[in-house]
């Protein structure tokens, strides 16, 4: 976690910058061909009212994974974008999951979703799941996936929020196809992290 922090503090000042222009596109929507998405690592986790989540539940809805803390200035500006999401597209069959990497847990994240009145389910992540996910060097960083649960689009640090908002809307407009008849992708072998091992 020493290491997360460390490379934060590096993507916090070259995020500062992009923060002061959240209005303006930082980027652009770049969904992945279908053919070229990976399977997302599978976990089950504890959310923040005890309840278990297991991302390969959510199969059939577009997710947007969001790795996060409490001290990252980057990600308190997405957050109230994700919160606002939440409520537009999930009727739609759309799901945001807020991954905390906070080293204080549910003690500093608790509060923190209260003040911001959020919205999503929140897990606590593990270092074992954050190298299930390529090892999340820098904070925020954001997996977008189809309603295969494949990742359809990547980023990492802050973009805008027109990009999210692009790729949700394209995604949910795909229709989900049989994940078992795609003998063309080779997914990464998908993990499982077990509840409450944080």
């Amino acid at each position: 976690m020493r290491k997360l922090k460390i490379l934060m503090a590096t993507v916090l000042a070259i995020g500062l910058f992009s923060c002061t222009k959240t209005d303006e596109p930082t980027g652009a929507a770049k969904l992945k061909a279908e053919h070229t998405r990976n399977e997302a690592a599978d976990f089950a986790l504890e959310d923040a009212n005890g309840q278990t989540l297991k991302l390969s539940d959510l199969r059939g809805k577009v997710v947007l994974l969001n790795f996060w803390a409490t001290w990252c200035g980057p990600c308190k500006v997405e957050i109230p974008w994700f919160i606002e999401m939440e409520r537009e597209f999930k009727d739609q069959g759309f799901a945001v999951v807020g991954v905390s990497m906070d080293e204080d847990g549910w003690k500093a994240v608790k509060p923190f979703m209260q003040d911001m009145k959020v919205n999503y389910r929140m897990v606590l992540g593990t270092e074992e799941m954050a190298q299930l996910y390529g090892g999340v060097e820098a904070l925020p960083t954001s997996y977008v996936l189809d309603r295969n649960g494949k990742v359809a689009s990547v980023h990492m640090g802050i973009v805008s929020r027109k990009v999210f908002e692009e790729e949700i809307r394209a995604l949910l407009e795909a229709k989900a196809t049989a994940a078992a008849a795609d003998v063309d992708s080779a997914p990464l072998p998908v993990g499982m992290v077990a509840a409450g091992a944080n």
